[in-house]
């Protein structure tokens, strides 16, 4: 059974023991980030080849060529047909929730004209090829094909690639029907680091891609890392948190389930309870202990709250609010009486979920808003990915002949006082002329 901590943010040390329990390791596992580098040279120096020999080797199948790793479009339209009936439904009516939330998030280009004719604006376009990294094998997860593919597609990428192992040449069908639903364009049964360096630098039989999203393991994260500037990422994803703000008035039960949730992800995970109720805390601590006992995960939960898993004690909801600021939690459930008031003191959150029925699992399949998120506090400065995400903008500048006349003088003179005379010349060209 779990051991989870109990807090009170009026101890005198609270602020040494939450920054204690939410810090992230951070430091780097240099055998990891050895082997990630050989693997991303070999695919850069011989492209297929490697690529066959690494898959070999760790996802056990025997392919004689590139050939035999690409899952044809056909397949994935099979494996969408040969769900039950139920399952298909579930998988197309959570796909239709998540598009409908992110058509609402595509950007449009923009322009105006000043009063001499200047035009200046934003061009919106979208990436051209985007590579998907899909983790497989006992971790396969479709909810991650829609919540990336789907935002992609809607933004207007034109090719967007897939890669997921496939161990022992085990292909997991609803993997491949959530990517017929999304419209995924190609599907290569590859995956590790060097699916990675495939994706970011190109090989024989795989295209070079703009950017690469998707989550996996501490290889797949070492190599985006790595690749990082050469193409874009979304981002290093830490543990997945929840915090939860409840003021004593929901069911014991469902906040523990929903942090049982949480913690059952792996043994980093994090799930922390806020409220100023002490009785309504140590009701959630006897339903935690009652209800972990029949989880099949359970031993992994249990390893999750007693590492990293608290109950705090608050003063009120605002300390609460006060201290999720703090934490800047991924997912955070506001379970309270009105929660739009308290939302509206929130400021760091990756995603908000407002009352007492809007559970955290939810939001990890079906509610609409996406589920890749900022964890590891950088929900202070950092957004859940989106149809933004998959965008990216040009300034327009057409200046008229008299904007020039304008322009030019203003940009001669700071020019010449940043010393970049060659700057100052090329405005004063145009004025003179």
């Amino acid at each position: 059974m779990s051991r989870m901590r109990l807090l009170s943010s009026v101890q005198a040390d609270f602020g040494a023991r939450l920054a204690a329990l939410t810090a992230v390791e951070a430091t780097r596992n240099s055998a990891v980030e050895s082997i990630v580098l050989e693997v991303i040279e070999a695919v850069q120096k011989l492209g297929d080849a490697a690529l066959l020999q690494y898959t070999n080797r760790f996802d056990r199948i025997d392919a004689a060529h590139m050939g035999e790793l690409e899952i044809p479009v056909a397949q994935l339209r099979a494996a969408l047909d040969g769900l039950n009936p139920a399952l298909r439904s579930a998988l197309q009516a959570a796909a239709d929730r998540i598009r409908e939330f992110h058509e609402r998030q595509r950007s449009d280009s923009w322009e105006y004209t000043e009063a001499d004719g200047t035009r200046l604006g934003q061009r919106v376009t979208p990436l051209e090829r985007v590579g998907l990294y899909v983790p497989g094998g006992r971790a396969a997860y479709p909810s991650s094909v829609l919540m990336n593919a789907v935002p992609a597609k809607i933004a207007g990428v034109r090719e967007l690639v897939m890669v997921t192992p496939t161990p022992g040449g085990e292909r997991n069908q609803l993997v491949l029907a959530a990517a017929a639903i999304a419209g995924v364009d190609r599907v290569i049964a590859i995956g590790g680091a060097q699916a990675i360096a495939a994706l970011a630098y190109g090989t024989q039989t795989i295209p070079r891609v703009d950017k690469i999203v998707g989550p996996g393991n501490a290889y797949v994260a070492a190599a985006k890392r790595h690749v990082f500037g050469d193409v874009g990422i979304d981002m290093i994803a830490g543990p997945s948190e929840i915090l939860i703000i409840c003021d004593g008035g929901t069911e014991p039960d469902w906040i523990a389930m929903d942090l049982l949730a949480q913690a059952e992800h792996d043994e980093m995970a994090q799930a922390i309870l806020l409220s100023p109720d002490a009785g309504f805390i140590g009701k959630v601590a006897a339903s935690i202990e009652r209800l972990l006992a029949d989880l099949p995960r359970r031993v992994v939960a249990g390893a999750s709250l007693e590492r990293r898993g608290a109950l705090i004690q608050t003063r009120d909801l605002e300390d609460a609010c006060e201290i999720a600021n703090l934490i800047a939690p991924e997912h955070l459930e506001l379970s309270v009486e009105e929660p739009e008031k308290w939302a509206g003191r929130i400021h760091n959150a990756g995603a908000m979920f407002l009352g007492r029925y809007s559970s955290e699992a939810l939001g990890d399949y079906c509610a609409g808003p996406n589920h890749v998120l900022p964890t590891s506090r950088s929900a202070r400065f950092s957004s859940p990915l989106g149809v933004y995400d998959f965008q990216k903008r040009s300034s327009l500048i057409q200046v008229s002949p008299s904007g020039a006349q304008t322009l030019g003088r203003l940009a001669a003179t700071l020019a010449d006082g940043e010393g970049l005379a060659a700057h100052a010349r090329s405005a004063m060209l145009r004025v003179e002329s």
